[in-house]
């Protein structure tokens, strides 16, 4: 059974399921970011998974950000869950291209160029902090199009 939040008007509302889901569509812009903490953080709380918030907010911030960069002002859904195995985040967004992570190597402070010009040129490496902090992930065709990013966290 489902229970809608009020939809103050919108074609779609924030909906969390009788189990505590989380399902929220957002749009792809970068203050997505800080809505998707800021309720996930919440979940998490009410869930008692306070120990693995950090990397729960991590992995959700990465893939929103993602999400937002491929699909800049449209839609974008996310959904929190939890089973079993531990809490599922998964980010769709309308883009049928898959996500590239940078090859793997190893970072110093030296490989980072800094200066203003090229301070924003240093990003790209969320991919591998999703790989290193869940204990899967992936991405998931979504037949009415689009993709599922997602990764799990166990407790």
């Amino acid at each position: 059974m489902l229970h809608e939040l009020e939809n103050r008007g919108k074609d779609r509302a924030m909906v969390m399921t009788a189990t505590g889901d989380l399902l929220m569509p957002l749009m792809g812009t970068p203050s997505a970011v800080g809505l998707a903490r800021t309720l996930v953080d919440a979940r998490i709380r009410n869930w008692n998974y306070s120990h693995i918030l950090d990397s729960v907010l991590l992995v959700v911030s990465e893939l929103v950000a993602n999400a937002a960069r491929q699909t800049p002002h449209e839609e974008i859904r996310l959904q929190v869950s939890r089973d079993a195995h531990g809490v599922v985040i998964a980010v769709w967004d309308a883009d049928f291209a898959l996500p590239q992570a940078k090859p793997m190597k190893e970072l110093t402070l030296e490989d980072l160029d800094l200066t203003e010009e090229a301070f924003d040129d240093n990003g790209g490496w969320g991919l591998q902090i999703v790989q290193a902090l869940s204990s899967t992930c992936g991405v998931t065709g979504d037949p009415a199009g689009g993709k599922w990013v997602w990764a799990r966290i166990q407790p």
